[in-house]
C-alpha cells in the first residue's frame, strides 16, 4: 500500500505525462522576465485599492509554493529571488490552453505567467494571468516548512530544500554575501589589492593546525590543502606589493563544534611599513564600517547580549587579562605553578614550555568572558614562529587577538622580518614537539624569501564565517556556510 508521499509523487509524474503529450515542453530553455515580486510591490502596491484592475503588463517567473483551486479560480502563490506575489488564473481572462495547464500545474513547479497587475478584494497584489508556460515540473514534494524539515542535519543536508522553504535562511546568505563584498571595499578603498593564493601547496604553514593530506600523481607526492595563505602573502610582500590581501578557502583537519568547520573562509591581509597597532585600527574600523551597513548600528544583539562595535575597543595584555579574570598573577608564578594550575584545570601539554602554558590557561579561564569586543594583545613568544619579538620583552610578541562574544574573530601580528630570527624560531617550533600533528615544519623556502628582504609589515587574519554568524544572529557556523562538512551517510 503506497503512502501519501507516494501517491504524491505518482500523481506528479501523471501530471508530467500529461503535460508532454499535449506537446508542451516542460523543461524549455529561457523565459522571458520584465519585473521581480519587490518591484512590482514597489511600484503598484501603495497605488492601487482593492478591486483595482490595470493595463500594465508584467511577466513574471518562479516557484508555486502555495496553490488553491475554486473552479473557474486558480490562486497561486510565486515565489522568485525576491520574495512572492499571487498569481490569478481566471477562466474568462486566462487563455485556454494555459487556464487548462494551471490543473496539471503542482506545488514546487516553476512557472512563467504573461498577464496584468491587479489587487484582489482582499487586497493582495497580483498578476492576473493571460499566459502561463511551464518552465520546470518537479516531480518530488517540497517539504512542509514547519513539519517536512525540521530535522537540522536534514536542512544542512539537503540546503536545498531548507532554502525553499526557509526564507529567513536565504536572507543569512545573502547578507554573508554582502558581508565579504563589504570587506573587499574596505581593504581596496585603502590600497589593498586583492591576489590569489595556491590552495594545494607542498609545504603547510602560517598556523598551528593538522592539514589535510592529498597526493599528486603528476609528481607522486603528498601534497596539502591550506591551512593559511600566510607565507604566500608574506612572499609578495617581498617581490615588492606593499598591500595585498586574499579572501579564501583554509582547510584544517581538526574538530567540528559550534564555530570550527573543517573548511572555513578567512580574509588575510598584510601592509609593508605597518605594525600591529596599525593592524588593530584597521581591524576595529573595519567591523565597525560592516556592521553599521549590514544593521545600521553599531550595536548588534546577539543571543540576549548587545555588542557595540563602535571603535576604539577595549586593549588588554594576555598577562593584563588573567590578572583581570582570572586573578593570576603571571609575573608572580614559577614553572612549577603554572603545572600545578593546568593539572587543576585538567589540562595538558605534550611538551611543558612556559608561554604556551600561560596561552592555554588564557583561553580556558578567559575567553569566554570577553563578550564586548577587545583586543588581547603581547602573547608568549612561543605561541607563533612567525612574530617580530615584543619591543622592551623579548619573552612576549607583537601578537593580538580580538575576542567578541567570547569568540577569537581574529589573529595579527607584527611581522617577523629577521631571516636569521625566522629560521631560528622554525627550529625551536618543530623541536617542541607539541603533537597532534600541529605543528608546522619549517619552510625553508620561505626563509630563502625573507632573505632576500622584507620590509616591516603587519599582517591580519580575520575569520569571516564567525563575523557573519555575529552580525546575522546565527549560533553555529553551519548556518552561515552554504554546505557545511557533515557526517558521512551510513549506505
Amino acid at each position: 500500500m503506497s503512502t501519501g508521499i507516494d501517491e504524491l509523487i505518482e500523481s506528479k509524474k501523471k501530471n508530467l505525462r500529461d503535460i508532454r503529450n499535449s506537446g508542451i515542453d516542460p523543461y524549455p530553455y529561457t523565459f522571458k522576465i520584465t519585473a521581480s515580486s519587490v518591484e512590482l510591490k514597489e511600484k503598484f502596491d501603495s497605488k492601487l485599492e482593492a478591486g483595482d484592475h490595470t493595463k500594465d503588463n508584467a511577466s513574471v517567473a518562479g516557484r508555486i509554493m502555495i496553490k488553491r483551486g475554486f473552479g473557474k479560480l486558480h490562486f497561486l502563490s510565486l515565489q522568485d529571488s525576491f520574495g512572492k506575489i499571487q498569481v490569478v488564473g481566471s477562466a474568462n481572462d486566462t487563455e485556454k490552453d494555459s487556464f487548462d495547464l494551471l490543473s496539471k500545474i503542482d506545488q514546487g513547479d516553476f512557472i512563467g505567467v504573461e498577464g496584468t497587475i491587479m489587487k484582489t478584494k482582499k487586497g493582495e497584489l497580483s498578476v492576473l494571468a493571460k499566459k502561463v508556460s511551464v518552465l520546470s515540473k518537479s516531480i518530488l514534494p517540497l517539504p512542509e516548512k514547519w513539519h517536512g524539515l525540521t530535522d537540522i542535519e536534514t536542512r544542512y543536508r539537503k540546503r536545498h530544500l531548507d532554502l525553499i522553504v526557509n526564507p529567513d535562511v536565504k536572507n543569512v546568505f545573502e547578507k554573508r554575501a554582502k558581508i565579504i563584498g563589504l570587506v573587499r571595499s574596505f581593504l581596496e578603498a585603502r590600497g589593498f589589492l586583492e591576489v590569489e593564493i595556491p590552495l594545494i601547496q607542498p609545504n603547510y604553514g602560517g598556523a598551528n593546525a593538522r592539514p589535510f593530506i592529498t597526493k599528486s600523481h603528476a609528481w607522486k607526492s603528498d601534497f596539502y590543502l591550506s591551512i593559511s595563505p600566510e607565507l604566500y602573502l608574506k612572499r609578495l610582500i617581498i617581490g615588492g606589493f606593499d598591500k595585498v590581501y586574499t579572501v579564501c578557502k583554509n582547510f584544517r583537519n581538526e574538530d567540528v563544534d559550534k564555530t570550527h568547520n573543517p573548511e572555513f573562509t578567512m580574509m588575510e591581509c598584510y601592509a609593508s611599513y605597518w605594525d600591529y597597532n596599525d593592524m588593530m585600527a584597521l581591524t576595529e574600523q573595519m567591523f565597525e564600517y560592516i556592521v553599521k551597513e549590514v544593521t545600521g548600528s553599531t550595536v548588534v544583539e546577539y543571543e540576549g547580549t548587545r555588542i557595540d562595535f563602535k571603535a576604539p575597543w577595549k586593549r588588554m595584555t594576555m598577562y593584563e587579562a588573567l590578572k583581570k579574570l582570572a586573578n593570576l598573577d603571571i609575573g608572580k608564578l614559577n614553572d612549577d605553578d603554572l603545572k600545578d594550575l593546568l593539572a587543576k584545570n585538567q589540562l595538558e601539554l605534550d611538551v611543558f614550555k612556559r608561554g604556551l602554558a600561560i596561552a592555554e590557561l588564557f583561553g580556558h579561564l578567559c575567553e569566554d568572558k570577553l563578550i564586548q569586543p577587545t583586543f588581547i594583545t603581547d602573547h608568549p613568544k612561543e605561541t607563533t614562529p612567525l612574530c617580530k619579538p615584543k619591543r622592551g620583552n623579548p619573552d612576549l610578541i607583537e601578537r593580538f587577538e580580538p575576542f567578541i562574544n567570547g569568540w577569537e574573530m581574529a589573529n595579527a601580528y607584527s611581522e617577523l622580518n629577521d631571516p636569521i630570527l625566522q629560521e631560528k624560531f622554525f627550529e625551536e617550533q618543530a623541536d617542541q614537539g607539541r603533537g597532534k600533528g600541529e605543528n608546522q615544519p619549517p619552510d625553508t623556502d620561505f626563509v630563502e624569501a625573507m632573505k632576500y628582504g622584507m620590509p616591516p609589515t603587519g599582517g591580519l587574519g580575520i575569520g569571516i564565517d564567525r563575523m557573519v554568524m555575529l552580525f546575522t544572529g546565527q549560533s553555529t557556523i553551519k548556518d552561515v556556510i552554504f554546505f557545511p562538512q557533515m557526517r558521512p551517510e551510513k549506505k
